[in-house]
């Protein structure tokens, strides 16, 4: 199914203000003036003030490191140079995923790095919408012929303590720029596991393992269907790797992975 995305308002870059008549036009600037009445707008980084909601500074902007090709064609990964074909790491020769391809859309690193833990331990859900918007670009060929995203679901107990899952959140957010539909309870987490911060490669696959799975309940939204898995940060791929393994064992006919950041240290980046 061919997706017509990236229709959601908010522009990547220089805004943009849509087509609108008269009247729409004025119920906006007024609904637009009185938002910011009551909350001045100011970078979703640095909070720095601003002309508009839900943006960043442009010091904050020229701080994200994108992810850029060339790319492994499997992992995602930047690659030091390409011939022009499709690229395969030797990563992916030696050790390919079990999902068809990943792509991440920056570094985890510097703004970025603070945005995420911005969303993740201060509640702050008002850049999801620009996040969002930067995964679906860089996502856009996953996203084209995609049934269903389906988020990396957090332990009982880590959702729980932090009261919502960010990939759900930017999930959700890419279903309503993309128009794919989203699947929020169709992978499960089948026991907690420990945080994957500084466990070596071994161990990180070890502690996934076997993790997750498609309730019964939901197999028929997964079973002969396109999936994008969807996650906050992308490390050694593990744990995307252990929940695509559970949806192509519940029937999913392709697993592609969209992440927003990729940490520069893991086992599968490489040196540009």
């Amino acid at each position: 199914m061919a997706n017509d995305y990236l229709t959601d308002e908010t522009p990547l870059g220089p805004a943009r203000r849509p087509r609108l008549s008269a009247v729409k036009r004025w119920l906006a600037s007024t609904a637009h003036y009185a938002a910011d009445l009551a909350l001045p707008p100011v970078c979703i980084a640095c909070r720095s003030p601003l002309d508009a909601h839900g943006a960043l500074c442009p010091p904050c902007w020229s701080g994200i490191e994108f992810v850029r090709p060339p790319l492994c064609d499997r992992l995602g990964v930047p690659l030091p140079f390409s011939d022009g074909a499709i690229t395969i790491s030797s990563q992916a020769l030696a050790d390919p995923p079990v999902f068809a391809r990943a792509r991440a859309a920056t570094i985890y690193t510097g703004v970025m790095r603070r945005l995420v833990h911005a969303l993740k331990y201060e509640d702050r859900h008002e850049a999801t919408r620009f996040l969002a918007r930067l995964m679906a670009d860089a996502g856009r060929e996953l996203l084209r012929d995609a049934d269903a995203l389906i988020p990396i679901p957090l332990s009982r107990t880590r959702l729980r303590t932090r009261r919502f899952n960010q990939s759900a959140e930017l999930a959700r957010r890419l279903s309503r720029i993309s128009g794919v539909t989203f699947e929020p309870l169709a992978l499960t987490r089948t026991r907690d596991t420990a945080s994957q911060v500084g466990l070596t490669l071994d161990r990180r696959r070890a502690n996934v393992a076997g993790a997750f799975a498609v309730p019964p309940r939901w197999r028929s939204r997964v079973e002969g269907r396109s999936i994008v898995l969807v996650e906050d940060v992308s490390t050694a791929g593990s744990t995307a790797n252990a929940g695509a393994a559970a949806l192509l064992t519940a029937g999913a006919s392709r697993v592609d992975v969209l992440a927003l950041a990729l940490v520069s240290g893991s086992p599968n980046f490489y040196d540009r």
